[in-house]
C-alpha cells in the first residue's frame, strides 16, 4: 500500500466546500484502487483564523508542512480582510517559502461543456507561470503617506536563475506534448530591462531544445490571439503577472473558472508542491452548495500525477469527463446540479469503473 501524506487547507469562501468534495472523490478513488492511501491532515488556516489569532500561519507552520508530500489548497480571500493581507498572509508564504516556482495551468474544453468562444474546441493549452519573482516579488514600498508627495513603488524582480529555470521547465513540458510548441509571452517593447532579459534568456535556452518550435507574443496581442486563433497555441510561458491574467482568460474561454486547475510545483521536490483550483473564494456563492468542484477534481488529478499515481489520475480524469459529458453541471456551466450532485456522480462513476490500463 502506497501512502501519501496530504495537508488540506480549505481556507476561505468556497475553498472548504470544494476541498471537502475533492477529498471525498479521492477517498472513493483510493478505495476502488486499493493500492494507495492518502493520509489527510486538516489545517484551519483561513481569514477567520487570522481575525481570531492575528496571523494566518502560526509560528513553525511552514516547518510542519514540510513533512507532507503535497498540499491541497482551497482559496484565500475574505471580504473582512484586505486582499493584500490575506494573499501575503497565506498563499504566497507557502508558494514562495517552498520555492514553488512553476505554476502550471492547463486549459481545454471538457466534454459536454460549451465554450463562449467560436472555435473553443481548439483550446488545448498549458500556461506556465513563473511563480516566485517577477511582478509579485514583494519588492517596493510606500513613503510620505497622505501627503501630496506620497509615492508607492512596485518593483518587478527578474533574476537569471529564476528566468532560466522557468523557461527550461516550459521547454521540457512542451517536449512531452504532441505539438511540441512553446509561445513566449513578453512586454519587452515597453519594459526594456527585466523583460528584455526574459526574452534573451528564452532565446539562449531554446538552443538546448531544437525539437520544440517557438514563437513570441506581446502580452496585449496574446489576449487577441487566444480569442481569435486558439489553435495556434500549445504551451505558453509568461511572467507571474502576465500568466495570472492570461490563465483566467483561458479558464473563461474553456467554459468557466469553475473547471480550471492549478499546480504550484517545486520541480526538484525539495519541498512539497501545492495544488489549488483557479477560481478563488467566490463570495457570491459561498455556502450555497453550488460551487463547481470540477476544478478541484482536475487539480486532484494533477496532484496524483505529481505523487506518481498515474493510473488513479487517469481514472479520475475519465470520471470527470464522463460526468461533464452527461451534463451534470453546476450553475456556472448553465446547469442546476449542486456541488454534492457533481461529487456523487464522480464517485459513482469511479465505483462502477474498471481499472485503467496504461
Amino acid at each position: 500500500m502506497r501512502v501519501h501524506k496530504i495537508a488540506a487547507i480549505g481556507a476561505d469562501g468556497i475553498g472548504p466546500e470544494v476541498i471537502a468534495a475533492g477529498l471525498e472523490v479521492l477517498e472513493a478513488l483510493s478505495t476502488k484502487d486499493g493500492n494507495f492511501k492518502l493520509e489527510i491532515e486538516h489545517f484551519p488556516w483561513s481569514s477567520e483564523y487570522y481575525l481570531k489569532n492575528g496571523y494566518y500561519i502560526p509560528e513553525g507552520g511552514l516547518e510542519t508542512l514540510k513533512k507532507f508530500d503535497a498540499i491541497f489548497f482551497g482559496a484565500v480571500g475574505s471580504q473582512q480582510v484586505p486582499d493584500h493581507v490575506s494573499l501575503w498572509g497565506l498563499r504566497l508564504p507557502i508558494a514562495q517559502g517552498f520555492d514553488q516556482y512553476a505554476n502550471v495551468r492547463p486549459a481545454r474544453v471538457l466534454p459536454g461543456v460549451k465554450s463562449p468562444l467560436a472555435g473553443g474546441e481548439d483550446i488545448d493549452w498549458v500556461i506556465v507561470r513563473e511563480n516566485s519573482e517577477g511582478e509579485y516579488s514583494g519588492n517596493g514600498g510606500r513613503a510620505h503617506r497622505g501627503l501630496p508627495i506620497e509615492v508607492g513603488t512596485e518593483v518587478a524582480i527578474f533574476t537569471r536563475a529564476g528566468v532560466e529555470r522557468i523557461h527550461r521547465f516550459a521547454f521540457r513540458l512542451a517536449q512531452k506534448r504532441p505539438a511540441k510548441h512553446l509561445t513566449l509571452v513578453t512586454k519587452s517593447n515597453a519594459q526594456r530591462f527585466g523583460m528584455v532579459m526574459w526574452d534573451e534568456i528564452f532565446a539562449e535556452v531554446a538552443k538546448d531544445y531544437p525539437d520544440v518550435t517557438t514563437d513570441r507574443e506581446l502580452v496585449d496581442a496574446m489576449t487577441t490571439r487566444m480569442v481569435l486563433k486558439p489553435k495556434t497555441l500549445d504551451v505558453v510561458v509568461a511572467t507571474n503577472l502576465h500568466a495570472d491574467i492570461l490563465s483566467d482568460l483561458a479558464a473563461a474561454l474553456s467554459g468557466s473558472l469553475g473547471i480550471a486547475p492549478t499546480a504550484n510545483l517545486n520541480p526538484e521536490r525539495q519541498f512539497p508542491s501545492m495544488f489549488e483550483p483557479i477560481h478563488g473564494s467566490a463570495f457570491d456563492i459561498t455556502g450555497k452548495g453550488v460551487a463547481n468542484p470540477i476544478a478541484t477534481f482536475w487539480t486532484a488529478v494533477m496532484m496524483l500525477e505529481h505523487l506518481g499515481e498515474f493510473e488513479p489520475a487517469k481514472k479520475l480524469m475519465k470520471a470527470i469527463e464522463a460526468v461533464t459529458a452527461n451534463k451534470v453541471h453546476t450553475p456556472d456551466l448553465g446547469g442546476k446540479a449542486s456541488t454534492a450532485d457533481v461529487t456523487k456522480a464522480v464517485c459513482e462513476y469511479i465505483a462502477a469503473s474498471e481499472t485503467v490500463t496504461a
